[in-house]
């Protein structure tokens, strides 16, 4: 039987890791491009939407005379898929961390 001193001690460090895993993710910035850059997504490790750049020339150029949204929605798309991946991968990095940081047996370790 573990010693309910312990289990409050893990129970402890256990709330201050998360703590700090959400500041960093938080603090956390990443970016997602589409069409060359033509759009940046720029995302917190939250997977909080942070800004959306469109390059001048995305709107102008997709369609001559009568710019194509079609295309320039799709971008935007692609842009804010690629930011959600990128921050996927600092979750999970974070939560690799966190959870090897713990020593629990069979977890992260």
């Amino acid at each position: 039987m573990m010693n309910p001193l312990k289990m409050a001690e893990m129970l402890s460090q256990a709330n201050q890791m998360q703590e700090e895993v959400q500041r960093k993710l938080t603090q956390t910035v990443v970016e997602g491009t589409s069409g060359g850059g033509a759009v940046t997504a720029t995302m917190n490790g939250k997977k909080q939407l942070l800004k959306i750049r469109i390059e001048p020339a995305a709107v102008i150029g997709l369609g001559g005379d009568k710019p194509d949204v079609e295309m320039l929605e799709d971008l935007v798309v692609a842009a804010v898929n690629e930011a959600g991946r990128k921050a996927e991968e600092v979750i999970q990095s974070s939560v690799k961390g966190v959870l090897g940081g713990l020593n629990l047996p069979g977890l992260g370790g």
